[in-house]
């Protein structure tokens, strides 16, 4: 691995961009970071309900730009966008990352009962599908109950980040008799982080996962 390696990442949301970006800094200050906002992609697909082709079309696109510009690994940040990360992943020798890889390994490790929060509605079931796959290749069961945090990304897009840590923390209290509790998009790790010195149980997040397994992957 390069000293400083050049990690790329994509966002389909502007507010995924300062989370990642402090919890690079405070775990591998000496990765690059570059990012890329293509944000007509949430759009899209909160219109079309679905990934299209042209959509997964355009991931490979944005995969082939990090390459060219000599990333030496990136991370997308979307979670409902799993197929097309797999897409560019097949396409790329570097490593090529969804947001919740790390977490779902965290995850099945933990085990037993555990509380999967997002506050995209379309997050949760891309996530479980893929949890499912992820444990099955592991030869486990996982018992995960997902739960959508009403009202928070809205907070969060209309300027109160307030309002959303708020809610997403009272949901995260709900489920406090829960073995552990995950949040499922790196847009909740300020709440995450806040979270944590909260609960009883642990509180397991995407950002920080995720930079675990990269700097594995580049080891």
């Amino acid at each position: 691995m390069t000293a400083h390696p050049k990690i790329y990442l994509v966002h389909a949301l502007r507010v995924s961009m300062p989370p990642v970006e402090a919890q690079f800094k405070t775990d591998w200050p000496q990765a690059r970071q570059a990012h890329l906002l293509e944000d007509s992609l949430y759009a899209d697909f909160l219109r079309d309900g679905v990934l299209t082709p042209d959509m997964i079309g355009r991931f490979r696109a944005l995969g082939h730009y990090c390459v060219s510009a000599g990333a030496d690994a990136i991370l997308f940040t979307g979670s409902a966008f799993g197929p097309a990360v797999e897409a560019v992943s097949r396409e790329q020798r570097i490593p090529v990352l969804k947001p919740n890889e790390a977490l779902y390994d965290e995850m099945i490790a933990h085990g037993g009962r555990i509380a999967l929060l997002a506050t995209f509605a379309p997050t949760l079931p891309a996530m479980m599908a893929e949890l499912d796959v992820c444990a099955a290749a592991a030869g486990v069961s996982v018992d995960v109950t997902p739960y959508l945090v009403q009202g928070a990304l809205d907070a969060l897009l209309g300027g109160r980040p307030d309002v959303h840590d708020r809610l997403i923390i009272e949901a995260a209290e709900r489920h406090a008799q829960f073995d552990a509790v995950a949040f499922g998009q790196i847009s909740m790790m300020p709440a995450l982080l806040r979270a944590r010195t909260l609960m009883p149980v642990p509180v397991l997040g995407t950002a920080d996962s995720a930079i675990r397994k990269l700097r594995t992957l580049l080891a």
